[in-house]
C-alpha cells in the first residue's frame, strides 16, 4: 500500500462502508466530489460530557501514501480542548507517524497503525473529547484551565457548543 490509486481505493472503500453502515457519533463524507483525499467530517458531542449537543465541523485530509501515514484532522469549528491546538489541529498519539516517539511521551504502538480507518480515527476523537489528556497538551492554556478551573472551562466549551449549533 502506498501508491495513490492504492489509497484511493482505500479511502473509496471505507467512505463506501461508511454511507452503508453509518457510525453514531459523527458523520463523514467528501468535501469536494472529486477528492477522495479531503473530508468534511461532523463530530457531535458525545453524552455525558461536557460537549454534548456540540455540532463539531472539521478537515481530514489524507496523505497520498495513505494508510502509511496518518491523515491529519483538523477542526474548523471554534474548539477548546487541552489536546487541540488554538488552529483546530487535533494532536492524537494515532495521528503522529508510526514509529518511536523522538520527545519519548508515546510508545511506538499508541501511534499511527495502517490499521486505522476514518471510523477508528473518529471514535478516538470523540473518546479524546469525552476524557482529555492533559499531562501532554496541545493546548496548555485549556490544559491548565481542565485542571485548576473546571467551571471556566466548561463555560468556554458551552460557547463553542452554543457557535457550532448556530452553524447548523
Amino acid at each position: 500500500m502506498g501508491s495513490p490509486s492504492q489509497a484511493s481505493l482505500l479511502l473509496q472503500k471505507q467512505l463506501k462502508d461508511l454511507c452503508k453502515h453509518p457510525v453514531d457519533g459523527f458523520s463523514a463524507g467528501l468535501l469536494e466530489e472529486n477528492n477522495l483525499f479531503e473530508w468534511s467530517v461532523t463530530i457531535i458531542g458525545p453524552p455525558d460530557t461536557m460537549y454534548e449537543g456540540g455540532f463539531f465541523n472539521a478537515i481530514m485530509k489524507f496523505p497520498k501514501n495513505y494508510p502509511n501515514s496518518p491523515p491529519s484532522v483538523t477542526f474548523t469549528s471554534e474548539m477548546w480542548h487541552p489536546n487541540v491546538y488554538s488552529d483546530g489541529k487535533v494532536c492524537i498519539s494515532i495521528l503522529h507517524p508510526p514509529g518511536d516517539d523522538p520527545n519519548g511521551y508515546e510508545l511506538s504502538s499508541e501511534r499511527w497503525t495502517p490499521v486505522h480507518t476514518v471510523e477508528s480515527i473518529l471514535l478516538s476523537i470523540i473518546s479524546m473529547l469525552a476524557s482529555p489528556n492533559d499531562e501532554s497538551p496541545a493546548n496548555v492554556e485549556a490544559a491548565k484551565q481542565w485542571r485548576d478551573d473546571r467551571n471556566g472551562f466548561r463555560k468556554r466549551v458551552s460557547r463553542c457548543i452554543r457557535l457550532s449549533q448556530e452553524m447548523l
